[in-house]
């Protein structure tokens, strides 16, 4: 007979500089793991062609994310290349609360918050990329930022490397399907451990029982 134990869920922390891949990564595991949920953030950037509001993020003005945050509406936010992003605080505790896992796309300065304010319950990758000469070709390639812009995400990248050490694990993305393997086993490691599942203390006490 199958035993279920039921674990309170975990939040999945990915962070890399733009371009090294940890939205590919994220979108991978989302579509192959039914238990997994992305966390959607809100910001003030400008959306991107191929983004949907609602799905990839929500999409509001400066007065309103400031709004949210002085309601204590978010559980972290940050400024990042001059926009503002955050991460609603209710969706992510409700999920907790039922079991299910929540994954995050963000950045190393909001990956503090949320460790700061719900350290027992965060698992932290960083992404790195091979090289900075690959970093900057993969900016080119996704063809969705200016000249500007992507200058500007490769001057701060150098920055967000240097928090790398911030994280419980890391992965060099120098092959896609090898780095999605190693998050997927992560993962799996992760959802086992002792302290993620309370129920275990009372099963035990039924097998000792018998």
């Amino acid at each position: 007979m199958a035993i279920e134990v039921v674990r309170r869920g975990l939040m999945l922390i990915l962070s890399s500089p733009s371009g090294a891949g940890k939205s590919t990564l994220s979108r991978l595991l989302l579509q192959e793991d039914r238990d997994l949920s992305l966390s959607i953030s809100v910001t003030t950037r400008q959306r991107r062609p191929s983004e949907v509001d609602g799905v990839h993020y929500r999409f509001v003005n400066s007065a309103d994310f400031v709004a949210m945050r002085e309601r204590g509406e978010l559980l972290e936010w940050a400024e990042v290349h001059g926009n503002l992003y955050g991460t609603p605080r209710g969706p992510v505790e409700a999920a907790l609360a039922s079991g299910r896992d929540v994954l995050f796309d963000i950045d190393w300065q909001g990956t503090r918050q949320i460790a700061d304010a719900m350290p027992d319950d965060i698992v932290r990758i960083f992404v790195l990329p091979p090289s900075m000469a690959e970093l900057r070709a993969r900016l080119e390639r996704r063809a969705e930022d200016g000249a500007d812009v992507i200058g500007r995400r490769l001057a701060n990248a150098r920055t967000e490397i240097g928090h790398w050490d911030e994280y419980e694990y890391v992965i060099v993305n120098d092959d896609l399907q090898r780095s999605l393997g190693a998050a997927r086993m992560i993962l799996a490691a992760e959802r086992q451990k002792r302290v993620r599942q309370p129920a275990l203390v009372e099963h035990v006490a039924r097998l000792l029982s018998e």
